[in-house]
């Protein structure tokens, strides 16, 4: 679909979708509920019954955050660093918690593990989701390949999609605008606009949720120029999702969802022996397209409830790149297609003990063309069978544990045995849960490692085993909230390169503190802030900050907010590869700090929104990756409909 004809829809939808929307359901009461998270045992579990310090970006959150990108919110929470976040769009991210690189990262969508089986790392690519379709996330650090298998290892993002409204129809409708800025330039156009609209409902035994989003970002080129007075041409990056979502209540014990979406995103960059950011953008292209589809059928009986979770996934990338070393055009193209389906069941013994079983079976293939090499599907492949338990038990007097394990047998490289022991103590006297686990991971070899012509198949997993305690606290009657967490990570049969991929010798060693304390200093205003300390050994010490701190200040009133927040970065290592030596070569990178803030107004109650922001209002000019653009100063303004 065109991009131009995109934009006109949504500013369509703005003034119109009032005609077919039905009066809107009364704002959920603000009762003090008591908060539930999932992450741990797949299930709805009371926060003060869970043994891990899960953090969660609400819905609240998000509404409050218009513009940001979903990277950008990951990266406030403590233990978690994406680097590329604060480059251009199109510039790929690094995903890291608790110093563990993105393949030791899982992803959960609704549940549902997304991956690029094509991928060196299979890590998912962040860039294609757009925050508007998110409802909340939550993000549980530590080994968790129990619960999850392969690729859990140092953290679990769980993130849940928007759904139906219980209204019979209703539609939303948004568009933002901003500039995109580096340090030293002062353009005063919109080059990043972003857009969208959905309806959702429910009527009967139906309900429904449908959206499309469209993101066109220029302004920037993605190679930095190394004076001022240099100008390097833009790297545009645009992006266009659909989502579809269906539910169908059959009994009240018995329910069918159903999803598919499609993502696609088009980048331009600057080929990798140029040194001028001045390749032919019709030259030096990515595409990325994505269709994902879903069956999650769910039934409850009276001891407990089961759930089928599958889906089959399929991505296409490809690069046109003109090579100013070679004076060559290059065409390369990567697919691979993923298939899930994890079915468990939670059966419930009393009121204190429940217990989860489940088998999860996992199929991956790709193929890949490029100049140099190809790899062919029927020859990459390869297959999962999971069967796993967990059992959590909460007591009255304040006892709780959490215990289980997974059995993987993969058809590669044969069996593989975790579990976790995450027992907790809720004071009841005092305001105050001790917490402790000891849990076991492992990472799969990708199809990269596994079948390219740099590949191995003598490769074994890597293993992970994390120690972690801490505690949490409430203090002033709940004004304040406190958490800390220390954490000792090591991994061995590390997957390195030398000559092909090989698992390395040797034990990686991993720690560090997260803390975080919240003040609700007023009804009206909150205050939160966190620090991070992260050490790694050096063989895994890239773009990892020793220091990180965040800070927050919230002020909210009847029909809008205001946010002021503050980020700090410590220095960090960088390996990169000079296109002039033919080698790789270490950088160190300054530390840098960014304030930002952003204002928020109802014009019409629960109805029309208008938002501004403004980025790095220090105008701060740091290296966040070696040779790559930084934002600057940026502005950004934006309305949205609800109905």
């Amino acid at each position: 679909m065109n991009n131009k004809i995109v934009r006109i829809s949504a500013l369509f939808a703005l003034m119109t979708s009032c005609a077919f929307a039905q009066q809107k359901d009364s704002i959920t009461s603000k009762t003090d509920l008591k908060e539930v998270v999932i992450s741990d045992s797949k299930f709805a579990l009371p926060k003060e019954k869970s043994g891990k310090v899960i953090a969660k970006i609400t819905q609240e959150q998000l509404k409050n955050s218009a513009g940001l990108s979903v990277a950008t919110l990951l990266n406030t929470v403590s233990g978690i660093e994406i680097n590329g976040n604060q480059n251009g769009s199109g510039k790929n991210l690094g995903l890291y918690i608790r110093g563990g690189k993105s393949n030791q990262i899982l992803i959960l969508i609704d549940g549902i593990p997304v991956t690029d089986a094509s991928g060196i790392s299979l890590e998912y690519d962040l860039r294609l989701l757009p925050v508007e379709q998110v409802e909340s996330i939550e993000i549980m650090k530590g080994a968790s390949s129990t619960l999850y298998g392969s690729g859990a290892a140092t953290g679990v993002i769980n993130i849940t999609l928007k759904k139906a409204t219980s209204n019979t129809m209703g539609a939303d409708a948004y568009i933002n605008l901003g500039t995109n800025n580096t340090a030293t330039s002062k353009k005063t156009a919109a080059q990043d606009c972003n857009q969208g609209f959905s309806v959702h409902g429910t009527a009967n035994k139906i309900n429904y949720f449908a959206s499309l989003n469209s993101t066109e970002t220029g302004g920037m080129s993605q190679v930095k120029a190394p004076t001022a007075d240099v100008n390097y041409e833009e790297d545009r990056f645009s992006r266009i999702n659909y989502l579809g979502k269906v539910g169908f209540k059959a009994t009240e014990k018995l329910t069918f969802d159903f999803f598919g979406n499609y993502d696609k995103m088009n980048i331009a960059y600057d080929g990798g022996f140029d040194a001028t950011g001045t390749n032919d953008t019709k030259l030096n292209q990515s595409k990325s397209e994505q269709f994902r589809y879903g069956f999650m059928p769910k039934y409850k009986y009276q001891k407990g409830q089961f759930m089928l979770n599958s889906s089959f996934n399929k991505i296409v990338r490809t690069y046109d790149e003109f090579d100013s070393y070679s004076s060559s055009i290059g065409v390369s193209n990567y697919e691979s297609r993923s298939v899930n389906v994890d079915g468990y069941n939670k059966y419930e013994f009393s009121k204190t003990l429940f217990l989860v079983t489940g088998a999860q079976f996992q199929f991956h293939d790709m193929k890949s063309t490029t100049p140099y090499s190809s790899i062919a599907a029927e020859n990459s492949k390869f297959n999962m069978i999971d069967p796993y338990f967990t059992t959590v038990y909460t007591s009255d007097f304040g006892l709780n544990l959490n215990l289980g394990a997974r059995w993987n047998h993969h058809s590669q490289y044969g069996n593989q045995l975790v579990y976790n022991i995450n027992p907790s103590y809720d004071f009841k006297s005092i305001p105050l849960k001790l917490l402790t686990s000891y849990s076991t991971a492992f990472v799969t070899p990708s199809l990269y490692q596994l079948y390219s012509e740099y590949g191995n198949l003598d490769l074994t997993p890597e293993k992970n085993s994390t120690i972690e305690a801490g505690f949490e606290c409430n203090l002033l009657n709940k004004k304040i909230k406190w958490n800390t967490v220390g954490f000792y990570r090591e991994t061995t049969n590390f997957i390195g390169y030398i000559t092909k991929y090989t698992n390395i010798d040797g034990t990686y060693k991993a720690k560090g503190i997260e803390t975080e304390v919240t003040f609700e200093i007023s009804k009206n205003l909150k205050w939160n802030a966190n620090y991070t300390f992260t050490q790694v050994d050096e063989a895994l010490d890239k773009l990892i900050p020793k220091h990180k701190v965040n800070a927050a200040l919230d002020y909210h009133w009847n029909k809008g907010n205001v946010n002021l927040n503050y980020q700090y970065t410590d220095a960090r290592n960088d390996i990169y590869y000079n296109g002039i030596t033919f080698a790789s070569q270490k950088a160190v990178l300054d530390s840098y700090r960014l304030v930002n803030f952003s204002i928020k107004q109802q014009i019409i109650k629960n109805t029309l929104s208008l938002f501004g922001a403004v980025a790095n209002i220090l105008n701060e000019d740091f290296v966040e990756n070696t040779g790559y653009s930084s934002r600057g100063r940026n502005f950004r303004l934006g309305l949205s409909l609800s109905l």
